[in-house]
């Protein structure tokens, strides 16, 4: 293999024994006699465990935004909009689902960073229909993060359910966000309060 080559194998190799083992428990010997190389080849390219790590974490963080990111490019109605960046997360984690188990179980600042990012995403075209509906469209910014984080949770929780089926979950939670959002009262106020 040439230089190339062997970085992809060790990040691929990395990617599969971090998302069984976790992080902590792995160890470089391991990893080094996965990937069949001596413990300096997995130096030379990446000076530790740490370092092929992080250039996991970035890898998966690159894909899911570029899934998430395609969803939401096309356009179309709000529904639409929700459908896709739904089914987005959600065929990443039936698809990559390794990726997957090492940004949301070992790294908790990537996985919150990607959650943030992926809120990002949403909040401007969210912001452009709560504005035409007559909504503040500052307030985007707190529905993305609660509509993103929604979405997100469940995807964990379905990761080691798999049931319902991934479309069947994508319809209620879009069910939910969508239902909710038609229906917000532009002044909400709680109205259940002890104390």
């Amino acid at each position: 293999m040439d230089r190339s080559q062997r970085r992809e194998q060790l990040v691929a190799v990395g990617r599969e024994v971090f998302a069984q083992r976790g992080y902590a428990a792995t160890s470089i010997e391991e990893l080094a006699a996965r990937a069949d190389v001596s413990k300096p080849v997995l130096y030379e390219h990446f000076g530790g465990k740490e370092r092929l790590y992080a250039a996991v974490v970035d890898r998966e963080m690159a894909r899911v935004l570029e899934r998430f990111t395609s969803a939401l490019a096309a356009g179309g109605s709000p529904r639409a909009l929700l459908e896709r960046a739904a089914l987005a997360l959600l065929d990443y984690v039936e698809e990559d689902t390794d990726g997957f188990r090492v940004l949301s179980r070992d790294s908790p600042g990537s996985y919150s960073s990607l959650i943030g990012e992926l809120a990002r995403r949403v909040e401007h075209p969210l912001g452009e229909q709560f504005g035409a509906r007559g909504h503040d469209p500052r307030l985007a910014e707190l529905y993305s993060q609660a509509l993103v984080g929604m979405v997100a949770q469940v995807g964990h929780w379905w990761l080691e359910t798999r049931s319902p089926g991934k479309a069947e979950v994508a319809a209620r939670l879009v069910d939910l966000a969508y239902n909710g959002l038609a229906h917000l009262d532009p002044d909400p106020a709680l109205r259940h309060r002890d104390g």
